[in-house]
């Protein structure tokens, strides 16, 4: 089994910025569709930022214009660069490998 290991979380003011980032404990990261989505109590995990196997990118309307999904195949790392924080943005963030494999969560807190 997959595990990820993910960082950059903690707590942030508004209009501050974070960069959460996931390596994988096997296998790279350019051979697959990767993800992060953010997931809050009550409500199912949801889509934030998506990179296609040839690069596209996606984002959530909420998103748009403040974060940037990449990915560094060599190192194995995929990024998501948070700027202009919202208390909104407060969640669990997860990033996602393919269809199954999914890192284990890390904790964005946005509170002034």
């Amino acid at each position: 089994q997959v595990h990820f290991v993910e960082s950059g979380g903690g707590s942030v003011q508004p209009g501050g910025s974070l960069r959460l980032s996931c390596t994988p404990s096997t296998g790279g990261v350019g051979l697959d569709a990767m993800g992060w989505y953010r997931q809050v109590p009550g409500k199912s995990r949801e889509l934030i930022a998506g990179i296609s196997v040839v690069d596209y990118t996606s984002y959530h309307d909420s998103v748009k214009g403040r974060f940037t999904i990449s990915r560094d195949k060599i190192n194995r790392k995929l990024y998501l660069q948070m700027t202009n924080l919202k208390p909104e943005d407060t969640g669990v963030y997860y990033c996602r490998r393919g269809v199954d494999d999914w890192g284990q969560g890390i904790q964005v807190t946005v509170s002034s």
